[in-house]
């Protein structure tokens, strides 16, 4: 039997086969005896699974080696606050706010640090970018943090600003939990990126950090030591009990992707290039669909569209539930716009297959021409 496609923000799907093997691994990981659950996360059986969780992720994502990769917990909500009592030194951050989670991040920013909006697009709904050159920077910011996904409204930076040539040396920092593993990340213009495992790497629990080594060290007082980078880096992600079962299952999903890339034809894009082809093809055909449509809208700009969460709207809201009803019946679930700002929502992370896509494209097609 076919599974449904599961177009949920996060908790997002996971790749088939990686539930299948986790599945078969569940009462007894390779032959010790014990799930990955039941183990000790300092025994040798999870300390070989949270290492190669890591050396995947690292060449996953091209690491350099002057980064640091922590397995933390509490989302990219909690790192809201853990970011700033790291890197603020309690003086002036810069946040540019895009979307809810921008938003989010600057006001849980502001009770350890002195918080400057450098730029906004709330004006404009936040269905635009604010222009990297027209960010008023400060002169003495810790850091410029940035959403580079906003999982809410569907945009995304598709390229990561470059703060050196504004003629500023502060660190950028990125949440980018609703595009990590879908497209290359230039670290050369990241200091600190972090994501909440749970839309495109495994089940909510586990958070990384991947963090510039230079940037350790300085955490403020207040901060709790299972919350400070340089402790967590120094008992390398071990210093309090990690979420053992969500690092596992990302590290299924990282050999997953690696399995992607290898089966791409030669000649053709390789590592995460080759994935984002793939995110991007599968966007354009809903958006394509989407903007041909006179039934559907999408109110995101052109530029600024995400490839990962995909709003749209029906000409009216009264058929919304109708809509909803009829995917459910077509095995197209989780497609209900975020309450704040209402329609429809298509999530279609790096486990989304083409077939799905393509299976809602058909569906909207015949709503439309049996309710037009």
């Amino acid at each position: 039997m076919t599974r449904p496609f599961n177009f949920s923000a996060g908790p997002a799907a996971l790749p088939e086969e990686v539930l299948q093997q986790a599945a078969g691994e569940m009462l007894d990981w390779h032959g010790c005896g014990m799930g990955v659950m039941e183990m000790s996360h300092r025994g040798k059986e999870f300390i070989s699974i949270a290492h190669q969780a890591q050396a995947d992720l690292r060449e996953v994502l091209s690491i350099p080696h002057e980064f640091k990769v922590l397995f933390m917990q509490g989302g990219a909500l909690a790192e809201n606050a853990i970011v700033p009592m790291n890197l603020s030194r309690g003086g002036r951050t810069d946040y540019v706010i895009t979307g809810s989670w921008s938003q989010k991040s600057a006001k849980e920013a502001r009770k350890y640090s002195d918080v400057q909006v450098v730029a906004s697009n709330e004006a404009d709904h936040h269905t635009t970018l604010p222009p990297v050159a027209a960010w008023r920077l400060s002169d003495q910011a810790a850091y410029v943090h940035v959403c580079s996904n906003e999982t809410i409204h569907g945009v995304e930076m598709h390229e990561l600003p470059d703060l050196k040539s504004l003629g500023c040396d502060a660190p950028l920092v990125i949440d980018c939990s609703s595009h990590i593993a879908s497209r290359p990340i230039d670290w050369s213009r990241v200091g600190l990126a972090y994501a909440g495992a749970q839309k495109n790497i495994g089940p909510a629990g586990l958070t990384m950090v991947i963090v510039r080594e230079d940037l350790l060290g300085h955490a403020l007082p207040i901060t709790p030591s299972a919350f400070d980078y340089k402790v967590v880096s120094d008992a390398e992600s071990m210093y309090n009990t990690p979420p053992t079962y969500g690092i596992y299952l990302a590290g299924l999903v990282f050999q997953w992707i690696k399995r992607q890339v290898e089966n791409t034809p030669q000649g053709e894009l390789t590592g995460l290039a080759a994935i984002e082809a793939r995110n991007a093809a599968k966007a354009r055909l809903l958006y394509d669909f989407i903007d041909g449509s006179a039934f559907y809208s999408s109110r995101v700009a052109v530029n600024a569209r995400s490839r990962m969460n995909i709003p749209f709207f029906l000409h009216s809201d009264a058929l919304n539930e109708a809509f909803l009803a009829g995917a459910k019946d077509h095995g197209l679930l989780q497609l209900k716009g975020h309450k704040s700002v209402g329609g429809m929502r298509a999530s279609i992370y790096n486990a989304m297959p083409l077939a799905g896509v393509e299976a809602l494209v058909a569906y909207m097609k015949d709503f439309a021409q049996r309710h037009g």
